[in-house]
């Protein structure tokens, strides 16, 4: 499917937003960004409440005007069509299924443990250690996966669960993860950090 340009409105440090990034670069579709970082509470003024009453960033304005939401349906709709997306059914259903674990499980320990020890720069004794524990299973889990799988999460080659997977566990260790404890997890960062033409961040 042929796309227009998109304009984005993505905050460079959330995974959700590079999310966004990542498969418009992959398949070649023309972008601006529009950085609305929300620290700065841009996700919060009168302009931006008008695209996204939810306050939040990703949001892409299609060409013809149309907005759209949710990093998850953003990258979905870019990528139909293309390979990103497996054309067998119980495969394309593998890949929503790891979809909905990364937005339900992995992003609220890996991603929240990160926002406040980087950017907020608590003292691990005031962060919640659940959020710890629950990294590690979670980072656990995803290295016995790909210690039995053909290289990717779904299938051998590159899909959205792994663009949707990757955006935020190769940045875990500034959450204070010990990326070095998952051998799987770290040859498969590098293996889709190279299909992405992405620099190595391990």
């Amino acid at each position: 499917m042929t796309r227009g340009k998109i304009t984005i409105y993505g905050d460079s440090a959330s995974g959700n937003c590079l999310k966004i990034r990542y498969v418009a670069e992959k398949l070649g579709i023309a972008f601006d960004w529009i950085e609305s970082s929300v620290m700065a509470r841009a996700t919060r003024t009168e302009a931006f409440l008008k695209l996204n009453p939810a306050g939040q960033v990703p949001v892409v304005v299609l060409e013809d005007g149309r907005v759209l939401a949710q990093s998850g349906a953003i990258i979905w709709y870019l990528a139909e069509g293309s390979a990103l997306i497996p054309a067998d059914a119980f495969a394309h259903a593998q890949m929503l299924q790891w979809m909905f674990w990364e937005q339900y499980s992995h992003e609220p320990v890996i991603a929240v443990r990160r926002f406040k020890k980087f950017f907020l720069k608590l003292p691990d004794a005031e962060i919640d250690p659940v959020l710890l524990t629950k990294g590690e299973a979670v980072l656990g889990l995803m290295d016995r996966h790909l210690t039995g799988s053909a290289g990717y999460f779904v299938g051998a080659s590159l899909t959205l669960a792994d663009i949707a997977l990757v955006a935020y566990t190769r940045l875990a260790h500034e959450g204070g993860f010990d990326l070095l404890a998952y051998s799987s997890v770290r040859a498969w960062i590098g293996r889709v950090e190279s299909d992405l033409g992405l620099c190595a961040t391990i």
